[in-house]
């Protein structure tokens, strides 16, 4: 099987509300990198497809058009410090969903960022 170089066989791809924003959301809480961004045209802040990788994984994702509603998700990931984590995720507008526990998986919690995605935060002790 071929891919593209960079990406993953298995890629979440959202429809957004402000889709600029959610770059700069998955930066201030999960040091997120910005990998590629194209608006759809030069006088445009309409961004096309954007791409920005959390710890070696991609998320993919474009502002919503006419045909494209809001399309969001709901997204495991494993952090560092879950708690951390959604501590700065609730500084940038997310709200929490579930309490942090200790669960059979790991230290998790959720939160619902303001793009109407849901985060799973687990960290591992």
């Amino acid at each position: 099987m071929k891919i593209a170089k960079g990406h993953q066989p298995l890629m979440p791809y959202l429809i957004l509300l402000h889709a600029e924003d959610f770059i700069g959301f998955t930066q201030r809480v999960f040091d997120a990198r910005e990998l590629f961004k194209s608006y759809r045209d030069a006088d445009s802040k309409e961004i096309m497809h954007a791409e920005v990788q959390i710890n070696g994984c991609n998320i993919l994702f474009a502002d919503v058009t006419e045909g494209y509603d809001p399309a969001p998700a709901n997204l495991f990931i494993y952090v560092e410090d879950a708690a951390e984590t959604i501590r700065k995720a609730v500084n940038n507008g997310c709200t929490v969903i579930d309490e942090l526990a200790q669960r059979d998986y790991g230290y998790s919690g959720g939160v619902r960022d303001p793009f109407g995605n849901v985060w799973w935060l687990t960290s591992m002790k």
